[in-house]
């Protein structure tokens, strides 16, 4: 596969690509994570199709611009992307923050996007379909609690690359977790600061930003304009969760075509390298089902 860093007008992204004749698959990973998320995932599907896996904007390797971390804008980042590569229509697989970014993609140009994984965009984070519902008085109070956690947040710096991998290895470890996948994601979500040391590539101050857009975003709207089969794939939480399944299914109800599929024991977010067969199977057998129809 290519990996380059593309040009888009103001902003770069770091993308890594395989080309062909083959229908594509946009693969858009989760707030906090790179394209390597994937690498478990991609190599199921190399044959059949043409991969795109890029970094989002203020992630991996891609440019970190001061704002621009509403889903709209990462949105259109993606439909550029696929206009520089000549996609007219693919397939996308979001990954929480992903999942969003993909389905405000395919709200918004609906003639471009084949189907949609959605791991992720599954609740609203306040409101009628949130999270947390209240008064408008006490919704701002939450807000305004969380964010004070937010901005206070400092971002971590370790000596060396190995530190950070050691200490992320130690947690999953103790969660039943870790594989290869995990190692080669955490080898790649560093950067180097000036002193030497290393830190996330994802800093705290894009996190706050798309955080602080995320808050008031209202997944119904988009679902409203979405044409695709859409695949829900809830997290083993997520599926016990009564306010996740009970706002899924009114998300769901908007949709011409969708299916909803629990991989047991998955975990939000991190199932693509927890269980990628699984995860993998999931997303092949509902792209390549018989019988989709796809309406303008």
């Amino acid at each position: 596969m290519t990996e380059e860093m593309i040009q888009l007008g103001h902003i770069g992204l770091n993308v890594r690509y395989s080309l062909t004749d083959k229908p594509g698959i946009l693969f858009l990973h989760f707030s906090g994570g790179n394209l390597h998320m994937w690498d478990g995932i991609v190599p199921q599907f190399n044959k059949d199709y043409s991969i795109i896996a890029p970094d989002l904007r203020g992630h991996g390797k891609s440019d970190k611009p001061a704002t621009g971390y509403h889903i709209d804008d990462m949105a259109k980042d993606m439909y550029l992307l696929l206009k520089r590569l000549n996609v007219g229509h693919c397939h996308v697989v979001g990954s929480s923050m992903g999942a969003e970014v993909g389905l405000s993609l395919a709200a918004s140009h609906p003639k471009l996007v084949l189907s949609l994984v959605c791991e992720g965009a599954l609740s609203n984070e306040f409101g009628e379909y949130g999270l947390f519902n209240g008064t408008a008085e006490e919704i701002e109070q939450k807000k305004a609690a969380w964010w004070a956690g937010l901005v206070e947040r400092p971002d971590p710096e370790f000596n060396t690359k190995e530190e950070y991998i050691e200490k992320e290895r130690e947690k999953l470890i103790a969660a039943g977790l870790w594989n290869e996948n995990f190692r080669v994601f955490f080898e790649h979500n560093l950067q180097q600061l000036p002193n030497g040391k290393f830190t996330n590539c994802c800093s705290n101050q894009v996190k706050t930003q798309y955080v602080q857009e995320y808050w008031d975003v209202k997944f119904e709207r988009y679902y409203e304009k979405t044409r695709c089969p859409v695949l829900f794939l809830p997290s083993e939480e997520e599926w016990n969760d009564e306010k996740v399944r009970r706002n899924l299914t009114s998300f769901a109800s908007l949709l011409d075509t969708y299916e909803i599929q629990h991989i047991k024991d998955s975990i939000h977010a991190y199932v693509w390298m927890q269980f990628p067969i699984a995860a993998g199977k999931a997303v092949k057998r509902f792209i390549e089902k018989e019988g989709w129809t796809w309406q303008e």
